[in-house]
Order: C-alpha cells, then structure tokens, then sequence
C-alpha cells in the first residue's frame, strides 16, 4: 500500500511539473512567433571547391560575420592565405550554393573598384574585419542580367541582404590574379 502511494505522489510530482514547463515553454511564445532575432551569427569556410566552377587550390580562408538588423551592421572578420595569385579584391555576393550572384559588398579590394573607402586587401597571410553599413549595400541591383545585377537588391537595401544571408542565400569570396573569377569561396550560414 505503501509503494502505491509514492507511486502515486510520484506520477503526480512529475506531472505537475511537466504541465509547468509546458506552460512556462508557451509563456513567450505568443509573443515572439513571427519575430525575428535582430542579431544572429554566420560563418563559412572559403575553400576552391565552392566557386563555381569548382577549382582546384591550395587557398583556404574563413569569414565570420554578426549582422545586427536594429542597428544595420554587420561585423565581419575576413581571413585567407595561400592564394595562388595575388588578392586583387574580395566581396560578400547575393546568390545560392553553386551559383554565381551579383556583388552586395565589398569586404576590400586592390582594383580601385569599390565604394569609397574600400579598404585594401593585404597579401597572404591576412585577416582583415571591417563593419558593413546600408550605404555599402551596392546591390545587385534591379536591371540587368545576373550576376551583374537583375537580382532586385538595390543600392542600400540593407534589410533585403541581412535577410539573404539569414536564409543562406549570400557568399563571400576572395578573387585572385589567377583565379579572376574568384579563387575561394564559402556559403554564409
């Protein structure tokens, strides 16, 4: 009789607090569905494999980013060595996996192509960071046929890419005087 009754009170404890969880778990849900984290994290490794077409190299780089949508910034820290050509320029592009998109920012360049105040990209070994603004959002725009532009991202249009990079729609690469087309890639996620 004994062990019916802490049976009992044991299967009531445990309920009980499974019915409080539950209904501390659903407290803030009403009020945060549809809700966007303002800031969120991604990263990606650029490898030679990721361009598009896939290229063989010895390069290897690491970009990191912390994209804040009350602020409209993001944060990047940009890392490569071992390129096989010189660094000529290096982008964050809008585009998915295995396909080529249009640029939306620069992250450094020694073309002189870039929105003023495009910092230089220094040769390998490096790490360079930087914050991205909506007046650095080049795009691509909403003309044109991709990567150079057709995708309907315009000029600062910073909320459009904050939220391709959240879906994983967004690169970053870095192009080189032998691989003019990009020698590393990596999809942002």
């Amino acid at each position: 009789m004994r062990s019916r009754v802490i049976r009992v009170g044991l299967v009531g404890v445990v309920a009980a607090m499974l019915g409080a969880s539950s209904l501390m778990a659903h407290d803030g849900d009403d009020n945060d569905r549809g809700r966007e984290r303002d800031k969120f994290f991604v990263s990606a490794d650029l490898i030679g494999f990721q361009e598009v077409p896939a290229l063989s190299t010895v390069a290897k780089g690491h970009f990191r980013a912390w994209i804040d949508t009350k602020a409209n910034t993001i944060t990047y820290r940009l890392s490569y060595d071992a390129l096989e050509g010189t660094v000529t320029q290096s982008h964050v592009h809008f585009g998915q996996k295995s396909v080529n998109g249009g640029i939306s920012f620069f992250l450094c360049s020694n073309l002189g192509n870039g929105p003023v105040g495009t910092q230089a990209c220094p040769p390998p070994p490096a790490e360079i960071t930087g914050v991205i603004m909506p007046e650095q959002v080049i795009g691509p725009g909403p003309t044109g046929t991709p990567p150079a532009g057709g995708q309907g991202i315009e000029a600062g249009a910073f909320a459009e890419i904050a939220a391709a990079i959240r879906e994983g729609v967004a690169y970053a690469n870095v192009h080189s005087s032998k691989w003019p087309g990009g020698e590393i890639r990596g999809q942002l996620h």
